[in-house]
């Protein structure tokens, strides 16, 4: 039987890899896009191991539109497109703002022009939990009727204008195209053979690999950012999700919207585990759950930080039929042996 195509801008990433190898496990063949900016080709090494198929992969920037429709040529059966292209840390979206609202809203621009003009197409977008801001503590947990308050960072900004964005496409007159936008939470662990994982270009912008890092001895000391704000133990609190429990909500995703006989339709589901954990109950699990030790300081606020946030996922594991319930100690071991497997520890 042939394998449906699903295109995954971004499939070299970090959650866009763990995807591809959820689709292929469901059935789909994924063909990646990605210009490899802030990933790897040995990553589709990774997945070939895990699933046994080589990953279709094409170069390309999705801010070259010439490059995108030359990709829809050549696979003219794409109906459904995942798309995660995109920059993503807040920190460097407050200090490039302009590189930040070029690339992210280009490439969804982009995508969203060639999948109308294609007609009864549909698209995943990769969103955020930023679009809701710093919720009031009557909106803790964040359902999605929540307001869309003030974003703190460009980043956030540009989630919540590609939403509006694809809003506006599926309002159009007699529109063909089919949206959902999956707002997560924070993403983190490996996968549990430890063939893909997070592996950021740089200095890491999330939390985690900070921590692994550390563990490894990359780094000095891990620095926490801020311990005055207004939580039990002064720290920011995040729901971190498994990014192989996130990467299936994507698949779940894409079969509703098979399953869609309307057109023209636009949905919104909030992905988290519905536990907020702050950034030193983060440390003390991962260094129970691996028996390490990870020395950290306590440093400045960062500019762009939200204080607290964490998801109310029932919609989520109502419609989509989807929920994170991997072992956070679980998730924190996967996350240890994917960092000593590239370190050769």
């Amino acid at each position: 039987m042939k394998r449906e195509k699903v295109l995954v801008t971004g499939g070299a990433g970090y959650i866009g890899a763990h995807t591809v190898v959820e689709l292929y496990t469901a059935g789909y063949e994924p063909v990646i896009a990605d210009n490899l900016s802030n990933s790897s080709e040995e990553v589709l090494d990774g997945i070939q191991k895990i699933t046994g198929v080589k990953p279709v992969f094409e170069k390309i920037d999705c801010t070259d539109k010439a490059s995108l429709e030359a990709l829809f040529d050549k696979f003219p059966d794409i109906d459904h497109a995942i798309h995660f292209a995109a920059y993503k840390a807040v920190g460097e979206s407050v200090e490039r703002p302009l590189m930040y609202y070029s690339n992210n809203l280009v490439s969804l621009i982009n995508l969203a022009g060639i999948m109308m003009a294609k007609g009864n197409g549909s698209i995943v977008f990769s969103s955020s939990c930023t679009v809701y801001g710093q919720p009031s503590s009557d909106n803790l947990p964040v359902g999605e009727e929540a307001p869309l308050k003030p974003a703190q960072s460009p980043y956030g900004k540009t989630k919540q204008m590609c939403e509006s964005i694809l809003e506006d496409c599926v309002n159009t007159p007699k529109s063909d195209l089919n949206v959902i936008s999956l707002r997560y939470f924070n993403p983190i662990g490996a996968h549990p053979s430890a063939h893909i994982g997070e592996l950021p270009r740089g200095v890491p912008q999330n939390l985690l690999p900070f921590v692994t890092q550390t563990a490894a001895g990359l780094r000095k000391e891990l620095s926490v950012f801020g311990n005055d704000y207004n939580t039990p133990d002064g720290s920011c609190i995040r729901d971190y999700i498994y990014v192989c429990d996130l990467a299936k909500a994507h698949v779940a995703a894409i079969e509703r919207l098979r399953g869609k006989k309307v057109r023209g339709t636009s949905e919104y589901f909030n992905l988290g585990t519905g536990r907020g954990l702050s950034v030193l109950e983060v440390l003390d699990i991962f260094m129970e759950s691996n028996n390490v030790k990870v020395p950290f300081r306590i440093a400045p606020r960062r500019a762009g930080d939200v204080e607290q946030v964490w998801a109310d996922p029932a919609k989520a594991n109502k419609e989509l039929g989807w929920v994170a319930d991997t072992p956070v100690e679980e998730v924190m071991r996967s996350a240890w042996k994917w960092e000593k497997r590239i370190r050769g520890i």
